[in-house]
């Protein structure tokens, strides 16, 4: 061990010899013995008659090779014989040497020790049956319900990321308890009492899509794609996702529950007011009706509200989805459709715009029908805000005949249509 010592001390005063044990140290890790080559490239006239004294060799070229058992014997040849490589490594660079296998195992035995104290906490406290262990059993087997999930947040943070997956099993055992309760249960008030956070398991949260996964492998199920089908898989557990924020104005439609026409809505109805519908005002009803048999579709408010003003007191259905559809437009298009009434939906014509429109087609058929969304209109509604790279590509996969046809002027132009632009044009239609 001494001679070990002294010969990582005299070869760390030597500068010469520094990226040489550099690379010796990078094959020991390698192959855990003295095997391999070594290459030095751009070496100094000192570097090579440092290696060639020990190896026995003249060096004469800038770029050196030699083997790494050739510089091990050399060395046992020198005063400080005899000498451990692996020791002299290890006082030279004053760390202990692992190889990349001895570096892996105890990866994977430290990975293990991680996942085998999440499943024994859930163990000790709810038992071998606890479905949140059950869930965690078979995220770890078969590497699916949010394991990857999991084993990015562990490389960050093994701490947080076992305070996660407790936090997460704790609110998959509270599902248990729900199905004995007869009423829906917030998410925000299952976080809070959880984790003392209300927005802890919010959509689009790590926490809240590990909680999905959990949730799925719970049911059986598919991850869901878009925010309507991720409130549908809660709702199928008696959670209830924010049915405030999730919401349509209208002007016309009346909506039928179990026990007859919604009265609050009725009354909008008789005093041709607009009003707002939420998930929550959702509870309960099983049909809705369009006045006049049509019901027409915005995408902006502010097209919503002139509609509206200039058809005071008109027997029309009107409805705003400001944007993208939301939870409760879906849920509300069917019980439309099924009425009989025809739905006549118009949007921005940019990529975004396009977009929607030719989702909601795919979704629910013939039954949409596509309104001022072609060519022609697109010519009217043009503004002078430019479309991108980005947003050409958007327009790509576009499938309803008339918008693919819109689409293809969209990428000549490569300028965005408005509602806006439009407003006179819409009012005529619904007039007529």
């Amino acid at each position: 061990m001494c001679n070990n010592k002294k010969c990582a001390d005299y070869f760390k005063s030597q500068q010469a010899y520094h990226r040489c044990f550099e690379e010796l140290r990078k094959k020991w890790r390698s192959y855990g013995k003295t095997a391999g080559r070594i290459t030095l490239k751009q070496t100094s006239e000192e570097e090579r008659r440092a290696v060639g004294g020990i190896i026995g060799k003249a060096f004469y070229e800038e770029t050196i090779q030699f083997s790494f058992q050739e510089f091990e014997q050399g060395l046992q040849k020198t005063r400080f014989a005899p000498v451990n490589m692996k020791a002299v490594l290890e006082e030279y660079f004053g760390e202990t040497l692992i190889t990349t296998q001895g570096r892996k195992k105890e990866a994977q035995e430290r990975r293990k020790r991680f996942l085998d104290r999440i499943c024994g906490y859930f163990e000790e406290n709810f038992g071998r049956e606890a479905v949140a262990l059950i869930w965690l059993r078979e995220m770890i087997s078969e590497k699916k319900y949010g394991y990857q999930l999991l084993m990015r947040e562990y490389v960050k943070d093994e701490k947080q990321a076992e305070l996660l997956a407790r936090n997460v099993g704790n609110a998959v055992m509270k599902l248990n308890e729900l199905t004995t309760m007869e009423n829906e249960y917030p998410l925000a008030v299952l976080a809070a009492e959880i984790t003392d956070n209300p927005h802890y398991f919010d959509r689009g949260t790590t926490a809240g899509l590990l909680f999905v996964h959990a949730i799925c492998s719970r049911e059986k199920m598919k991850l869901p794609e878009n925010a309507h089908q991720w409130r549908k898989l809660l709702l199928q557990v008696s959670i209830v996702p924010d049915n405030i924020a999730s919401m349509v104005h209208g002007y016309g439609l009346r909506l039928l529950t179990g026990q007859g026409w919604h009265e609050a809505y009725e009354a909008f109805c008789d005093r041709k007011e607009p009003y707002v519908i939420t998930m929550e005002n959702m509870n309960g009803v099983i049909g809705a009706r369009a006045v006049g048999g049509k019901v027409y579709i915005v995408e902006n408010e502010m097209v919503f509200s002139y509609l509206i003003h200039n058809l005071k007191n008109s027997d029309d259905t009107l409805l705003c989805t400001s944007g993208q559809p939301r939870s409760v437009a879906q849920v509300l298009l069917p019980f439309i459709l099924a009425s009989g009434a025809k739905a006549y939906y118009n949007g921005d014509i940019d990529p975004d715009g396009i977009c929607i429109a030719d989702r909601l087609w795919k979704k629910f058929g013939d039954g949409i029908h596509i309104w001022r969304m072609s060519p022609t209109d697109y010519e009217k509604s043009l503004s002078k805000e430019k479309i991108g790279d980005i947003g050409v590509a958007k327009l790509a996969n576009i499938s309803h005949p008339i918008l693919k046809q819109t689409a293809e002027c969209m990428k000549e132009r490569r300028l965005a249509g408005y509602q806006e632009n439009m407003l006179k044009v819409l009012l005529e239609d619904m007039k007529k």
